[in-house]
């Protein structure tokens, strides 16, 4: 695979091929109180009303082609641990730890509330976030994730795919194992991802820029079971904070992703106030549906 050296150089194909303007696109940070930085793209000119949050072993460019689409300012955010975001030395992943700093972010870089769009992952953060800090929060879009779901289905695969080796002698194995798993679309769009997602290390080895890697097996485990290394990601604080939401919350369920439509039923149930958009889509579904994403968070921003 072709080995780029500017994370932004894929950008100008992505624009062409979706038949938009590229925008100014730039990296940002803060460094939070404990020493650690946060990192994030920034998309386009003016302050930002839109904050996208990736899932576990993602980073802030899943969101791409969505951003692309959108055409809005938007921030996309480094959780801890991924990305360009510093590792956490005690492997806590939680949503409401990670939503702490997507919080501080915000107080630096946002002067307005924002719509919180979370996938997976970035979802349950958004939930703890909007529970937390309803004064940053418009509105949450949470996509395809509750945390109810079925842990011996989808995010089983996660784990198996992360059990493996986590170095490689070349990006190429990288993408070679997660078309095998069924992850990413086509070869050149998996390249791209595994590309922003990897790092050379100095001995020549590859290995994933996010310390998920290491973990996943653990922080994605149900919240019954044996957990040594992190604490598990699916737990019930997750309906707690969904339920001290109080902007307009949705849910985006994949029709081939994480969320069942027993899973959908029950969000419904919890939070009757709510409303369930289904989309086409893998549990990705900012890769794989990228422009029916934007066109629901479009329709869904604050007015500027």
């Amino acid at each position: 695979m072709a080995i780029d050296i500017d994370e932004f150089s894929y950008l100008p194909l992505q624009a062409e091929t979706l038949g938009v303007a590229l925008p100014r696109a730039e990296r940002v940070a803060v460094d939070l109180p404990d020493g650690r930085r946060l990192s994030a793209l920034r998309y386009g000119e003016g302050e930002p009303r839109i904050t996208l949050l990736h899932g576990a072993g993602l980073n802030a460019h899943t969101w791409d082609t969505t951003a692309l689409a959108l055409g809005h300012p938007v921030l996309s955010i480094d959780l801890a641990g991924h990305g360009d975001s510093s590792w956490r030395s005690d492997a806590d992943y939680t949503p409401r730890t990670l939503a702490a700093d997507v919080a501080a972010a915000l107080d630096e870089w946002t002067n307005a509330p924002q719509l919180i769009v979370g996938q997976s992952l970035g979802g349950l953060t958004g939930a703890a976030l909007a529970a937390s800090r309803p004064d940053l929060v418009a509105a949450l879009l949470v996509v395809d994730i509750t945390p109810g779901i079925d842990t011996t289905a989808g995010p089983a695969a996660l784990r198996d795919f992360y059990a493996g080796p986590t170095d490689f002698a070349t990006r190429d194995e990288l993408v070679d194992r997660a078309i095998a798993f069924g992850f990413g679309g086509a070869r050149p769009d998996t390249e791209r991802g595994v590309f922003l997602n990897t790092r050379v290390r100095p001995d020549g080895r590859v290995e994933w820029k996010h310390h998920f890697a290491h973990l996943a097996a653990h922080a994605l485990a149900a919240p019954d079971a044996e957990v040594a290394a992190a604490p598990a990601v699916l737990d019930g604080s997750g309906w707690d904070d969904l339920s001290g939401v109080e902007s307009p919350l949705t849910l985006v369920r994949a029709t081939d992703g994480f969320v069942a439509e027993s899973d959908a039923e029950e969000f419904l149930r919890r939070l009757p106030h709510a409303r369930v958009v289904v989309v086409q889509a893998t549990h990705n579904v900012q890769e794989t549906a990228p422009t029916e994403l934007a066109a629901l968070i479009g329709a869904s921003a604050p007015a500027a």
